[in-house]
């Protein structure tokens, strides 16, 4: 295969996979705006959560909350669970890495604050412990998934599940519609 046929096979998965967004995860979308807008606006925290590539989501979507998306406005509470080096090797040290970002939930999240875990196969066990621990904490909980869901799947208050078995097409989508909720919370905040 030749480069061109290389890109032009990334771009037409790509196409396949944003044309199988269909209406229902489009309210999902729409219902995690929401749900974030609400927590904002009566002083909750966002956190965000995610390993690898999206650990590097999770901090991109966080800073679009913090800095701003498409509008100079006041900063929004957004945190980033992989940001904190120092925190994350201690609690992996200490604890274990499955507890990394479940630790700092435990410690932070309480009651009207959302977390956003990114998980492209759902089986990252540090994830699934987040999850479980949002719900002790009372804390609301939503999952941008991949391929079937895997350990994590149902596990959140709210699942975006993207059909896909490629990493690369479902990060892709994760950061897409990360994007679009953080547009949908400056709209409805009126910010």
């Amino acid at each position: 295969m030749n480069d061109i046929n290389l890109i032009e096979k990334h771009f037409l998965e790509h196409e396949t996979v944003l044309k199988s967004i269909n209406k229902y995860t489009k309210k999902k979308i729409s219902r995690a705006a929401e749900i974030i807008s609400k927590s904002l606006k009566n002083k909750g925290t966002v956190y965000w959560c995610g390993n690898g590539g999206s650990a590097s989501d999770s901090l991109h979507l966080s800073t679009e909350l913090i800095g701003r998306f498409n509008k100079n406005r006041k900063p929004l509470k957004s945190v980033s669970l992989a940001s904190n080096s120092t925190s994350l090797t201690c609690i992996a040290n200490d604890f274990g890495y499955d507890k990394i970002f479940s630790r700092q939930l435990e410690a932070l999240g309480k009651k009207g604050d959302v977390v956003i875990a990114l998980s492209t196969s759902g089986n990252s066990e540090n994830i699934l412990q987040t999850l479980n621990q949002a719900k002790k904490n009372r804390v609301y909980s939503i999952s941008f998934l991949g391929k079937n869901g895997g350990k994590c799947k149902d596990k959140a208050d709210l699942e975006i599940l993207i059909n896909s078995k490629s990493t690369a097409r479902i990060q892709e989508m994760h950061i897409t519609i990360g994007q679009i909720i953080c547009d949908l919370i400056e709209k409805k905040l009126k910010l």
